[in-house]
């Protein structure tokens, strides 16, 4: 059985953040593009793009402006998929269903 504080501990917040801008400055240099360069095809601010790749830490929109001068958009739209259907009637009694606008207030 997996250790619960080693999963836990993989995917806390901060350390998601800077592994995700670990992988941006890498695909940025592997594109041969200085952070300068990248601040003006992007519009996101050369304080911000440093900030980013020392601490993880960046608006999701100048997230996804940087992606799009990286070539990356397509795995945002891959964070939250829709559920695939094995059958027709499952998609059927899915399109039957109605769709939610707001979660139900429960007690704790």
């Amino acid at each position: 059985m997996p250790d619960i504080s080693k999963i836990l501990d993989r995917y806390n917040p901060h350390k998601v953040s800077k592994e995700i801008a670990v992988k941006a400055k890498q695909l940025r240099l592997a594109m041969n593009i200085t952070q300068q360069q990248l601040a003006s095809k992007s519009g996101v601010s050369l304080g911000s793009i440093k900030r980013f790749e020392g601490t993880g830490k960046i608006s999701l929109q100048n997230l996804l402006q940087l992606a799009v001068v990286l070539d990356s958009v397509e795995d945002f739209l891959q964070l939250f998929p829709q559920k695939k259907y094995n059958t027709i009637d499952e998609l059927i009694k899915q399109n039957k269903t109605k769709t939610r606008s707001r979660a139900r207030n429960t007690k704790d």
